[in-house]
């Protein structure tokens, strides 16, 4: 039996972890703990040649991500494996836009959905916060669209000869777009190069510009300012009957030994996500709490929520450069502000630079298989002339029947039941998709026809395995029949339980979601830390 100890116990090592722990090295003395299931992935010392092997052979770059037996079946987006140090923020792509305000009130303002117990001024310090601790370039968008309390930490990255060309044909559709938010370094800074554009930022960047977890970890490690304890699967949380405070932990190594681990702690954090979070307070059932953890309102694992996407490809008459940073793009949010009385539909919109049809190709239009010369010929014919690809993610309202839940039938190394994901669209959402999904593909042609050019094709996420950017399962208000964290993400039956970043978020707005996930995961932080120093 293996027994740690700690002031602090965070469960999971993900970008909200990292940059929780960071905050809480800073603001308190306590000592910290932080656990994860999995093991280190690969180092930035071997992601030049990760990415080699990656470019040659399409080989992952990212090693031991996983445990093979605790996965979570049903509709997931199918990120739910992803299990080592860092957690997906190891391979995502740094896009960090921010919400917009009418997300956190859409039941005031559209009379849709959920508000949230706070408001988007009361999160805009901890956007900020988490912007400088992971280092987000950024352009002030119009103020009106995209407020903000200070400016970005780093210059926006470069609008190149592409986009800017694809801007100006926005301009003409009457939209108005500028740098999408990233967290990559534009100027060097923490020991980080700056962006190279090798375009390879998904699924893995060689140079360190852009933000991975693992940086925060190693800082934290070398100063001894937390305990970083891998490969340890947290089971089970044991609560006293009476107060209902967490008195410890109970796992085992996920290594070969198998060993049982304790944990005994002062305060507690889930910080493992949508999945993971509500499951163990789910498989932490006791005779005291037979439906498991915080969860007096049944609502542990419920209110699901994501967004969907439609997706076109135009082409256009005007001369770009494929693959020249196709992976950086222009944003708007003018779509996520409308009129109160309009029939509800919110959504993003991004504009990329795309090589869709004008790629090099071994054959020709007669199969003939082409070298050298006449390769190159056939692709600068190829590449002339201009292809760009929008996109606009819409909100998609969670049911409370939207859910996680434990399958009996699907269980890991240790008899523990596997989570099940079921996606379910509130009535509103239901009923609002075709319509919704339509607009979006009228504002495509809308743009096409500016530009004088057409659709070469468009593309849904209907048939996709689930929502995008999820969040849920452990949903923060003020009531506790209704939701099961409070405004700060302490549980309404356990004083010291908390639940970071995703899985509090009681909706998912309609643009990607990790820096709010990082954001409300900081707000709980600064809270952790004023109950810690009492």
């Amino acid at each position: 039996m293996i027994t740690h100890n700690a002031d602090i116990v965070i469960v999971g090592s993900g970008i909200t972890a990292a940059l929780m722990a960071a905050s809480l090295a800073e603001k308190t003395t306590k000592s910290i703990l932080v656990v994860e299931a999995g093991k280190p992935t690969t180092p930035f010392a071997d992601r030049v040649k990760a990415r080699e092997r990656w470019r040659a052979y399409g080989e992952s770059p990212w090693k031991q991500d996983h445990l093979d037996d605790q996965n979570a079946t049903g509709t997931t987006w199918g990120f739910s494996p992803s299990m080592n140090v860092g957690g997906l923020a190891m391979h995502w792509g740094g896009v960090s836009p921010r919400y917009s305000p009418e997300d956190f009130a859409l039941r005031s303002m559209y009379g849709v959905g959920s508000d949230w117990p706070f408001n988007y001024d009361d999160l805009d310090p901890f956007y900020q916060e988490a912007e400088e601790r992971m280092g987000v370039a950024g352009e002030q968008g119009p103020v009106a669209l995209d407020p903000r309390g200070k400016p970005y930490p780093l210059p926006p990255l470069p609008i190149n000869y592409n986009l800017a060309q694809l801007q100006q044909w926005a301009t003409k559709a009457g939209i108005v777009t500028w740098s999408t938010p990233s967290a990559k370094n534009s100027v060097a800074q923490d020991g980080r190069g700056q962006c190279q554009r090798c375009d390879t930022c998904y699924p893995v960047c060689p140079t360190g510009a852009k933000y991975s977890p693992d940086f925060t970890w190693d800082a934290l490690v070398a100063r001894k300012r937390i305990t970083l304890v891998t490969e340890t699967l947290v089971r089970k949380l044991e609560a006293d009957p009476k107060t209902g405070r967490i008195t410890r932990a109970t796992g085992n190594r996920t290594n070969a030994s198998g060993e049982e681990v304790t944990i005994e702690g002062g305060t507690f954090v889930l910080a493992a996500g949508f999945v993971w979070s509500p499951h163990l307070l789910l498989l932490s059932k006791s005779s005291a709490f037979p439906d498991g953890l915080a969860n007096r309102s049944g609502l542990v694992g419920k209110y699901l929520a994501g967004h969907r996407n439609v997706n076109a490809y135009l082409r256009l008459p005007m001369e770009l450069f494929p693959g020249i940073n196709v992976q950086h793009s222009l944003v708007s949010k003018q779509f996520m502000r409308v009129p109160r009385s309009a029939r509800y539909l919110r959504h993003d919109l991004r504009i990329w630079e795309s090589s869709v049809g004008r790629e090099p190709r071994l054959r020709d239009d007669d199969g003939r298989v082409q070298f050298g010369d006449d390769l190159m010929k056939d692709w600068q014919q190829r590449a002339k002339g201009a292809t760009a690809r929008v996109r606009g993610y819409y909100d998609v309202l969670p049911d409370k029947e939207s859910a996680l839940a434990l399958d009996a039938k699907k269980v890991n190394r240790f008899g523990d039941p596997m989570p099940n994901v079921s996606f379910k669209d509130a009535p509103e959402s239901a009923a609002l998709k075709e319509w919704q999904e339509e607009q979006l593909r009228d504002l495509f042609r809308t743009m096409a026809k500016a530009g004088g050019g057409e659709i070469l094709r468009m593309e849904n996420s209907a048939n996709d395995l689930g929502q995008e950017h999820p969040v849920g399962g452990c949903r923060m208000g003020t009531d506790p029949t209704q939701s099961v964290v409070d405004a700060h993400g302490r549980a309404h039956d356990h004083e010291n339980l908390w639940v970071a970043g995703a899985p509090a978020q009681p909706t998912a707005s309609c643009c990607n979601g990790t820096l709010t996930f990082v954001a409300v995961g900081l707000r709980t932080a600064a809270a952790i830390a004023g109950a810690a120093a009492v």
